[in-house]
């Protein structure tokens, strides 16, 4: 396939009080010494530290950097504003997270896969990493088997056509002629759209050379409220697609309702509570491997943060499944066009 030629792309990037992290993570992103030009457009959803300060001085340095409000918060409202706000001269976008850091010429890297390959957009693997003990313990859970199930886009150095990744680059005109981002949705939001872009007969291109370090939650509560929105969103996706939940989807449900029957059952016979016990050994020992496996003490608490993943994604989906059978009259179809008979 002959090569795209692009000279601009906008760089966007959603930003709610990330005071600890925006600057490093707009300077690793600037595509500095690049064959195109650019602008990098920081939606910002009302941050109550320095973020916007922190912006605004950084946009006088590089006027390529702009400030724009982001009234309704949430990154997919962020990025859909992005789409329509962004310079005429602009073709691509390009999503960038603040809790992360990119590698160097990424955006270049990302320009060159979507140019050879037929694709709406490129994905990139992720890889979380700690800098606290239990922000590390929880990067270990999320990148190990046990914390993402095998997902495409979670192993470094993988190449191919997908049907789901962690979005970096997407064709502009594309994105807003689907319809851009669901901003219904909970969260999975990127994930509904690779769907709908798959549907309609689109690729999407996993460039394993793009690796992206992702700074995950520090702590477990808040790594529980994100994981119940990922269930939540995820059964939306589900609902709405009338998509068959993959095995690494089902695992979380199956341990959640398997513990509660353990548990429950247990007032019967003790015996019962053995089926729990088995899933929170696993858990732990699987801990206690990757902590002897990397040399790293901290990941010894990679199994309480794998069950607080799986437990929180688990009652989110659940959660969000009730309540669509709750608001949909029986024989009546739904938001998503699902028919409850």
């Amino acid at each position: 396939m002959a090569e795209r030629a692009i000279d601009f792309i906008s760089i966007v990037m959603p930003a709610l009080n990330e005071a600890r992290h925006i600057e490093a993570a707009i300077a690793s992103i600037e595509p500095a010494g690049a064959a195109f030009d650019y602008e990098i457009l920081v939606l910002d959803g009302g941050s109550t530290d320095e973020t916007a300060a922190i912006v605004t001085r950084l946009a006088a340095a590089n006027p390529r950097i702009r400030l724009i409000a982001n009234p309704e918060r949430t990154q997919a409202a962020a990025t859909n504003a992005a789409a329509r706000l962004a310079n005429a001269r602009s073709s691509l976008l390009l999503r960038a997270d603040c809790h992360a850091h990119y590698p160097p010429d990424f955006a270049q890297i990302c320009l060159a896969a979507f140019s050879a390959h037929a694709c709406a957009s490129v994905v990139v693997p992720m890889l979380t990493v700690g800098r606290s003990c239990m922000q590390t313990a929880i990067a270990a859970a999320q990148n190990s088997r046990l914390g993402n199930g095998g997902s495409s886009h979670r192993i470094a150095g993988s190449s191919g056509y997908v049907d789901h990744g962690h979005h970096a680059l997407f064709d502009r005109a594309l994105f807003l002629s689907v319809g851009g981002y669901d901003e219904t949705m909970p969260s999975n939001e990127d994930a509904e759209l690779d769907r709908r872009l798959t549907e309609a007969g689109h690729r999407i291109w996993l460039c394993g050379d793009a690796t992206i370090e992702y700074f995950p939650r520090s702590d477990l509560q808040s790594l529980a409220r994100q994981y119940f929105a990922y269930g939540a969103g995820r059964a939306s996706t589900i609902l709405r697609h009338r998509m068959r939940p993959k095995l690494r989807q089902l695992f979380p449900l199956f341990a959640f309702t398997g513990c509660l029957l353990s548990l429950a059952l247990s007032v019967v016979d003790v015996r019962f509570a053995g089926l729990a016990a088995s899933y929170l050994l696993l858990c732990l020992g699987w801990g206690a491997v990757l902590a002897l496996r990397e040399r790293e003490p901290c990941a010894l608490l990679a199994g309480p943060a794998a069950i607080t993943m799986h437990m929180a994604w688990a009652i989110g989906f659940l959660t969000r499944l009730m309540r669509t059978k709750a608001q949909v009259p029986q024989g009546a179809a739904g938001p998503s066009g699902i028919c409850n008979s």
